[in-house]
């Protein structure tokens, strides 16, 4: 899969993808992502590529122009029109199920503002989806554009040791994931659970499943309305309710 990010700041990104997982899944060819500076497509002589707000405002608006021709110059590059995302906080909050959808696409390519936004008609005219990684303002699009890259990479193959690696993690199969311990078997006079050193598989998987619905009842309830749920997992919910009603009474 190839990931493309325009941005006015393709170093910032190159940092990130420079570190750890990314940057051994592009050096090994699992993932290919590149950064395409929106300065070097603009044919202001200041190399400006942006402008004061029509009707009035303070801050800056990115202009069409740069954007439009970065992303023509990418789809020629290619020899096809990738799926392109703007990150914006207008756009529908990022899900893991969304991330899986992403990451079977051959192409995409992600779009960073900055300033105060991006000309609305350069939106209308190219981009495909607006996502938001949350319901808060940043400064710009690269840090959610990382997260989103960072997010997609890690589901290719390859990339992680095994999908077990991702298929047991918060989110990905819609609950949040099941407590971790490692060495030291005791910390500060804490003793990890007695079961995860039994030996006893089946067991040890029993008790994950019960905890990661325990974590996700109590933490992020909602979730519970979109999880593949068994008859036992439905049991476990409703005994989890009744202990919750006979605490509060």
């Amino acid at each position: 899969m190839r990931i493309d990010i325009l941005t006015l700041f393709p170093d910032m990104c190159y940092a990130v993808l420079g570190e750890s997982i990314l940057k051994r899944a592009r050096g090994a060819g699992l993932i290919e992502i590149n950064c395409r500076d929106i300065r070097s497509y603009t044919k202001d002589k200041h190399h400006r590529v942006d402008d004061s707000p029509y009707g009035g405002g303070c801050g800056l608006i990115m202009q069409t122009q740069p954007i439009y021709d970065c992303f023509m110059s990418l789809c020629e590059e290619l020899g096809h029109r990738p799926h392109l995302v703007y990150m914006s906080p207008q756009g529908k909050v990022l899900t893991q199920e969304r991330v899986k959808e992403l990451s079977r696409l051959d192409s995409l390519a992600l779009l960073c503002g900055h300033y105060e936004g991006v000309d609305e008609r350069v939106i209308d005219e190219i981009v495909d989806e607006e996502i938001s990684i949350g319901d808060y303002v940043l400064t710009g699009g690269e840090l959610p554009a990382l997260v989103l890259a960072d997010a997609i990479a890690r589901l290719q193959p390859g990339v992680l040791c095994a999908d077990e690696a991702f298929e047991n993690e918060s989110h990905f199969k819609g609950l949040l994931e099941y407590p971790q311990y490692t060495r030291p078997y005791e910390w500060h006079c804490i003793e990890i659970p007695e079961i995860l050193v039994s030996g006893h598989h089946a067991n040890i998987e029993k008790w994950r499943r019960e905890r990661s619905l325990e974590r996700t009842f109590l933490r992020r309830p909602e979730l519970l309305l979109k999880a593949e749920l068994t008859k036992d997992d439905e049991e476990f919910i409703r005994e989890l309710e009744r202990r919750q009603h006979s605490d509060k009474d």
